[in-house]
Order: C-alpha cells, then structure tokens, then sequence
C-alpha cells in the first residue's frame, strides 16, 4: 500500500493478506465474516475473500492516517479474539444484557459457554408457546417477567435458555449454521441487514413444515403486537433470500431427532397412551404426531402446524392414515392407540396417499377374531358379540366379577372383566377402562 498523503483522501491500494494475528478491527472483522459467511459451493460469492481483504486494508489504512503513522490504538480500544460488539452494528433489539436488562459489563454474554442447561426440541417449542399464550406484548426495551427483553432476539433467548438477552448479531455465536433440508422444530432462522440493521433484522423460531413442498413452516416468532405462531412462507414474508438457518448448540443429547424428543420421553418409540391426544390435549407428543403424519403424507390437513396444541387437523390426519391401513369403524376413529403410533414411529404400512412405504399392515387374525365395533359394547347393548366377550374373558381367567355366566346383555360384571384384562396388560387410566377397544380385543382373542 502507498500513502501519498496521511491526511489525502486519495489511496492507493494493492491487494494483499493481512497478518493472520492481528488484532485490528478491520482484521477481526474479516475473521468473523469469513467464519460465518456461506462458502462457494453453499452459494457464497467468490469475490467476497477480495472485497474483505480490501476492506481490512482500508480500515488499517485509515487508523493509520488518523494516528499520525502509528496504530491507532488510542482512538479505540482493541477488540479482544471473540468480542463481536466491536464488528457489528447496532440493532433494533437493543444491546446484549443480562436478566431483566441488568448490564453485561465486562462480560461476554457472546461466548457459547455462557449457554445455559441443555435443552430439548420440544422445551424450546414449549417455552415459545408460553409466550404466545400470554400474548407477550413486542418491545424493544421492555422485560418480561422471566427477565428476557420482549423483542425478537430475546424471544429466541428466551426459549434456547440463554440467561441473557442476545441480538440477531450474537445469537449466531451460540449456534452452528445448518441448510434448509435440516431445519427441524426449534431451529431458527436470521436475517440481518448490515446496511441498515433497523431496516428488518429478524429472527423466528422453526416449528415444523406445513407442507410437503416445504414452501410453507410454522414461525413462532415475537413481533407487533405481539408473540404469534403463524405458518409462513419460507424464508419468511420480505428478505426471503436473506435468511440463514441455524442450530442451537446447546440441544440436549438424543433430541436432535425431529421428534421434539427430550421432556417428557418424546424420543421414546413407546406409546405414550390415550390420554395424551384429543381434545383438550396441549404437548408435545401431539407435536410429533402431526409431524410423523405430514411424513406420512398428511401435510394436506395443516394449514398451521403440526403444533402442541390438539387440533381437527391432527384428528383428521390421524384418520386418513388410519384409513390407509384398510382399518374400519372404531380401528379409525382418529385417535390413535398403539398400532397407530407403532405404524408411525417404526415407518410401517401405507402412506395417506396410498404409496407403500414398508410392507402392508399384516392380516386381520383368522378365526373370526376381528373387533366388531366399540358400537356393540356398553350400557344398553344386547348381542352376541357381548356373550363372546364374556366368554373369552373367563377362558383367559378374568371371569370373576360374574355372579351369573356371561350372557348377551351387557351388564357391569363385563366392564369389570374387562377392566381387570386391560389392567393386565399393564394400562392405566382411559387405556383401562373397561370398554373393549381394538387392542383389547386382539389380545384377548390372540
């Protein structure tokens, strides 16, 4: 580089490489852009190494002219390795700060050790909802009563558990770059406009994919008036190119499956009964259900989720699967029991468009063993299907609330013997019952 002048506004420059270990501004600069910029083959510009390279000479060159020929280390100090405030403009969500806006001081609130508890997938999407469900009010400088700063970033903080307030320029440091095809529910997705940070900088939360074509995914996201969960286009509304998926790296280990695992043993391939779905049910196994249906091909019934919130979306997802296994009547009720789940979470049966993804369903079992229906059985039902029912449950020894033998009328003897089989098998609560559902009536006749 030559300097004609110190004071000349004409400069002239020769493309060269700083010192990989100065510490300048416009050296630390380039070392973050570099880091976090897309490469090549990801759709980074290949002139982008040059123009940054210009831009750390021109920054040293100005310090220079500025201290009269020496580093102007007196004009401002120099950012240590790993400080990002020095390299990234102000934002709208204000500056990083600790609980309820205390400031950070000397601390760094940037470093990903500062992480708080492993989380999981679902605790992240829970802990957004909590904020809707209260309708926490969009404010660039107000705190919620949890302490995290009511605006998009502390948002986001607030359900990765940062135990601090970031912005949409820190909260890349607490995570790792990911692509469009890994986004998974509590995932995010960024923008940031160096240009003009007030202009738009945003960040959502990922909840899942509406549709098969992923061109629509539900955002929970905090913004005027207030936190909402919205499906969206992706990237988002405006500045779609411009959006960057990330991932927390502070996932517990075993929840970054896309089941929402974690809290609660959504990772279990178990089933996690009856209870946890229908109307009134609020978690996050209704979560992984809808998305293990829209793999399935269900993505048609969402217009906005798979969520934690029971909807007739999921019911009526839940029923055509059901439908494609070729199962009937009360075997399709749109709720599902343990073959459901098990067909989902072990990727059995047919797809709801028809398409075969592992072998069908096996063969109803012989002997004329099929459940006739929930229809033929409870107070007021009299058919022979009660009698069978009677009968098979005192040749398997579950015979002793009958006074008198099983008969054709259905009587409370029966749903006491049914009761205790169901009780049997290890079921609690609406699973033990004592009305004869699908699986009760398979293991009984098995």
């Amino acid at each position: 580089m030559t300097l004609t002048d110190p004071l000349s506004p004409l400069i002239e420059f020769d493309d060269v490489e700083p010192a990989e270990d100065c510490i300048c501004g416009g050296c630390n600069a380039r070392r973050r852009a570099r880091r976090h910029a897309a490469p090549v083959h990801e759709g980074g510009h290949a002139a982008a190494r040059s123009v940054r390279r210009r831009a750390a000479v021109l920054m040293a060159a100005v310090g220079t002219a500025i201290g009269g020929g020496t580093a102007a280390a007196t004009a401002a100090p120099a950012p240590t390795p790993g400080d990002s405030s020095a390299t990234r403009p102000q934002t709208p969500q204000g500056e990083v700060s600790g609980p309820y806006g205390r400031s950070a001081g000397t601390r760094s609130f940037a470093a990903p050790q500062t992480a708080g508890a492993p989380v999981t997938r679902a605790q992240i999407i829970q802990r957004a909802q909590t904020w809707i469900d209260q309708g926490v009010p969009y404010s660039m400088s107000r705190y919620w009563s949890d302490g995290y700063r009511q605006d998009c970033s502390g948002f986001v903080s607030m359900a990765w558990g940062l135990g601090s307030s970031q912005t949409t320029w820190t909260l890349p440091d607490f995570a790792e770059r990911i692509s469009k095809n890994d986004l998974q529910p509590g995932d995010v997705l960024i923008y940031n406009n160096p240009a003009n940070p007030q202009a738009g900088s945003h960040v959502t939360i990922f909840g899942g994919w509406t549709d098969s074509s992923r061109t629509k995914y539900v955002a929970y996201e905090q913004t005027g008036p207030s936190a909402r969960k919205r499906s969206t286009p992706y990237a988002y509304w405006h500045n779609s190119g411009g959006y960057v998926p990330y991932r927390y790296t502070g996932l517990s280990a075993g929840s970054n499956d896309g089941g929402g695992g974690g809290g609660g043993g959504t990772s279990s391939s178990a089933f996690p009964g009856a209870g946890r779905f229908g109307p009134g049910a609020d978690n996050a196994y209704v979560t992984r259900l809808g998305q293990m249906l829209v793999q399935r091909g269900g993505a048609a019934f969402y217009s906005e989720g798979p969520g934690p919130r029971w909807g007739d979306a999921d019911r009526k997802a839940t029923q055509a699967f059901q439908q494609a296994q070729g199962w009937r009547g009360s075997e399709a009720d749109g709720i599902p029991g343990k073959d459901t789940w098990d067909y989902l979470v072990n990727g059995k049966g047919r797809n709801i468009d028809g398409g075969n993804r592992l072998p069908p369903p096996p063969p109803p079992a012989t002997g004329g063993s099929a459940f006739p229906g929930a229809q033929f059985f409870g107070p007021g039902q009299n058919n022979d299907h009660v009698r069978r029912l009677g009968e098979q449950l005192v040749r398997k020894g579950f015979g002793g609330s009958y006074g008198v033998g099983p008969g054709t009328r259905w009587t409370e003897s029966d749903r006491r013997a049914v009761q205790a089989f169901q009780q049997a098998q290890g079921w609690r609560g609406g699973e033990a019952d004592g009305y004869p559902g699908p699986d009760t009536w398979r293991r009984l006749f098995s």
